[in-house]
């Protein structure tokens, strides 16, 4: 992988009594990915004109998992101290990323760009990718 994002394992959790919203998906799904993504960054009050690019993250995201990953992925939201908090999930192993001079495989790279903050982890369970963003303007 040509970012900075270092596999770990384990997993981060909402904090208690955090309300979370879940999608489960696949392939198909992209699309109802995005207007999940889409809806849930408005219901939080994120910048109108910040909203395309949570759009894109999430969905490279999404797209890694059910294409990578495996056939159903997982999607989680929640807010946690001013930022709109997205977990994606899939039961895969980890692969590295591109090699140099690769046309795609970009995906991490560009969510990582686009949000706050980005972490991965992996294990026996699974790939989850972290992403955190600012909910209000």
């Amino acid at each position: 992988m040509n970012e900075d994002v270092d596999p770990q394992a384990g997993s981060i959790s909402p904090p208690p009594g955090a309300p979370v919203k879940k999608l489960s998906f696949r392939l198909p799904d992209l699309p109802r990915v995005r207007q999940f993504a889409a809806s849930e960054a408005r219901e939080v009050g994120m910048a109108e004109e910040a909203v395309g690019d949570f759009v894109i993250a999430v969905n490279e995201v999404a797209t890694n998992a059910v294409t990578h990953g495996t056939v159903d992925a997982q999607l989680r939201t929640w807010v946690h101290d001013g930022e709109l908090v997205v977990e994606v999930h899939d039961e895969g192993t980890w692969k590295p990323g591109p090699m140099p001079g690769s046309v795609g495989g970009m995906g991490l790279w560009v969510a990582r760009l686009l949000s706050s903050d980005l972490s991965l982890r992996v294990g026996g369970e699974g790939s989850t990718v972290t992403m955190r963003f600012p909910s209000k303007a």
